[in-house]
């Protein structure tokens, strides 16, 4: 009888996995003077004007761990100052982003964040997001507005 009540369970449940999936929404795309400390989700076209690399450090001996071996890389990160029309940023680009960090080369990026660093804003994109290669862009980098010079102090407010 256990057998029974549990093949109903089963032919439920399946029913209830048949109900259709809500559709995707379209990535809404903003501008580099739109963006504010602390915000996510963010999809930017931006030009790179330049790429620094600030850390290339080969993996430590995996003889000396106690996990079990995989494949090491070599820990890469650069900045790379990127922007529109409208303003410029730091991004941060980590390990196989920085193939992508090449000066005049226009990326895309998919759901970036931004993390403050000594109180100024740069760009970030974590494994949730995505850096790609887009189409060369017309419209000529605005350093002037560069948002990663702005400083910002935390206040508290008491009420």
């Amino acid at each position: 009888m256990a057998t029974r009540s549990g093949n109903r369970q089963q032919a439920n449940s399946g029913g209830a996995n048949t109900a259709a999936k809500p559709a995707m929404r379209k990535p809404i795309f903003i501008k580099v003077d739109q963006l504010k400390p602390g915000t996510t989700g963010h999809n930017l076209t931006v030009k790179i004007v330049n790429a620094n690399t600030v850390l290339s450090k080969k993996p430590r001996n995996p003889s000396s761990l106690r996990v079990p071996a995989r494949p090491q890389q070599n820990t890469r990160i650069a900045e790379c100052l990127v922007g529109d029309e409208t303003g410029s940023i730091l991004l941060t680009a980590r390990n196989d982003q920085v193939d992508f960090m090449k000066p005049d080369a226009t990326i895309i990026i998919r759901n970036a964040k931004i993390d403050m660093f000594k109180g100024s804003m740069r760009l970030n994109v974590d494994k949730w997001g995505r850096i790609e290669a887009g189409e060369p862009a017309t419209f000529v980098v605005n350093e002037e507005n560069n948002l990663s010079l702005v400083e910002y102090e935390l206040v508290n407010v008491e009420e």
